[in-house]
């Protein structure tokens, strides 16, 4: 399942480190077949705020955590984290049929389950 890592940006910065960061990212992503999607596009804040988004896609959740545990990627990863604050998330994708009434659907037997089991 295609997995994806998701970095919501608090603050970021045009640091030399940071730009050196973003010059040298791709060369740890590729061993794991990671590639951006989003990285510096024009975006509109719907609800809260964000400084920037960045999403990459990887083949799959061990490659994912792999590239990021990866020696090449944890020697450049202070380059970025010193001058920007962020929440980054490795998070496994939907399958292409992926029906979210079905996942409606499963939590209303758990939530009626839950009530059955404390009444």
């Amino acid at each position: 399942m295609t997995a994806y890592a998701i970095a919501h940006f608090h603050r970021t910065s045009n640091h030399p480190q940071v730009i050196e960061y973003i010059d040298r990212i791709q060369a740890t992503l590729d061993p794991f077949g990671g590639r951006f999607l989003v990285h510096g596009g024009e975006q509109y804040e719907m609800e809260g705020r964000w400084a920037a988004a960045v999403i990459l896609e990887f083949p799959d959740l061990a490659k994912a955590r792999a590239w990021y545990h990866s020696p090449a990627y944890q020697d450049i990863l202070h380059l970025r984290a010193d001058h920007t604050e962020a929440e980054i998330v490795l998070v496994e994708g939907v399958a292409p049929d992926y029906d979210p009434s079905a996942t409606a659907a499963a939590l209303r037997r758990a939530a009626q389950q839950d009530t059955t089991a404390t009444t």
